[in-house]
């Protein structure tokens, strides 16, 4: 077999579908977000980011960076290895305690990242407890699945956000049986939000254990920033809830938070927690005075909103298709591959606009889009900008406008 001959042939087969994925090449600006500087093949220029996971610029926050720049000078670069070797570094021991504390659990662990803390729980929790079943929502993130798929453990999805078939599926298996729900809470491509409580009291009914991923939720609602069950009054329902500290935190890494048992027995039987050096004492210092802050500040949040509802109508206004949630994730629908591609480039070179192409397999075949993140420091200047650019292109290129 030539491989090498292989690998391009399957590489030719992305680029004609429309699909193949191109890494920006940028520079964020301390303190400056959302500008940066894009790597062009011939030139340099600057740019303003519409697409960041950083939803709240805490990246760029002088408490965050200050506080990593603290810890550097204390700690050095690295962790040394993994815990169970190197030892805890004491800024791990805050930042768990801070993470019980936002979630209203008895401990939390940490883990090297989102995708990780979510594989590693769910293979542990499914393949651990014997004979246990896992009810798994239609929509869930990869990495839910991949753990679920890792743990060998039986699993049944239940259609999207439906607590009806939920609960046909669980009135199926014996009672007796172990069972483990998982969920998440906002959906990052649709922006949709799970009906939480109707799901817990689904479980709840079944003595089904409950998992509920907040990646894109942690540090944007609730009063403290803990989450839509945070907001909802419903933290202590979930028997688990796993989030990020590189989304709206600003920072690196992954983390769940529950009882005492059960995070132990995470902590004692994961291997993608014990194999893993774990994380930069700087990172791990940057995310405590980060959701330090978020605990008590609510001005990032609203000023968020605010500006997710002005973009949100000002491209409805504009004939920009946009899918409708009550979430801060704004899917600009374009629904071909190709010409998703074409208009983020040209929002690029043309506009100094950097918004990523969402195609399949992220989203399904014919709803690829712009996934637009407005952020509290997006300007009126660059929603006019942002609106103005997308326009322009939606009529040179004669697409569909929303009624």
């Amino acid at each position: 077999m030539n491989y090498e001959k292989f690998f391009a042939q399957k590489l030719d087969g992305l680029r004609k579908e429309g699909r193949y994925r191109v890494f920006t090449d940028l520079e964020r600006h301390r303190g400056d977000f959302p500008r940066a500087t894009h790597f062009g093949e011939h030139e340099q220029a600057p740019i303003t980011v519409w697409c960041s996971n950083d939803y709240l610029g805490m990246g760029q926050n002088p408490l965050v960076v200050g506080a990593m720049h603290e810890a550097l000078d204390r700690c050095g670069a690295g962790a040394g290895g993994t815990r169970n070797i190197s030892g805890n570094n004491h800024y791990h021991v805050l930042l768990e305690q801070e993470l019980a504390d936002l979630h209203g659990k008895e401990a939390s662990l940490l883990f090297t990242s989102g995708y990780v803390s979510n594989w590693a729980s769910l293979s542990t929790l499914a393949a651990g407890i014997p004979n246990c079943i896992v009810l798994s929502d239609s929509e869930n993130h990869a990495s839910m699945i991949e753990g679920i798929r890792h743990s060998g453990a039986e699993k049944r999805i239940f259609r999207h956000n439906d607590p009806q078939d939920l609960a046909r599926k669980l009135a199926d298996l014996d009672p007796a049986r172990p069972k483990l729900v998982a969920f998440e809470s906002v959906y990052s491509m649709d922006g949709d939000i799970a009906p939480i409580a109707e799901l817990c009291d689904v479980a709840d009914a079944h003595n089904a254990m409950t998992y509920l991923d907040e990646v894109h939720a942690v540090g944007l609602y609730g009063p403290r920033g803990g989450g839509i069950a945070d907001r909802e009054g419903l933290s202590h329902r979930l028997t688990v809830i796993e989030g990020t500290l590189g989304k709206a935190f600003g920072v690196l890494g992954g983390y769940i938070a529950a009882s005492a048992n059960l995070v132990d027995f995470i902590r004692s039987y994961a291997s993608g927690f014990i194999f893993t050096t774990s994380l930069p004492p700087a990172v791990a210092a940057g995310a405590l005075a980060s959701i330090k802050h978020l605990k008590t500040s609510s001005a990032e949040r609203e000023r968020q909103q605010a500006v997710v509802r002005k973009v949100r109508a000002r491209l409805t206004a504009a004939g920009i298709p946009v899918l409708a949630n009550n979430s801060h994730i704004v899917p600009v629908m374009v629904g071909d591959p190709v010409q998703c591609k074409r208009i983020s480039d040209e929002l690029l070179t043309e506009y100094g606009i950097y918004v990523q192409p969402i195609n399949y397999p992220t989203v399904p075949r014919g709803t690829e889009r712009l996934r637009v993140t407005p952020s509290p420091l997006h300007t009126d200047a660059d929603i006019d900008h942002l609106v103005a650019s997308l326009s322009a292109i939606w009529g040179r290129l004669e697409l569909k406008r929303a009624a």
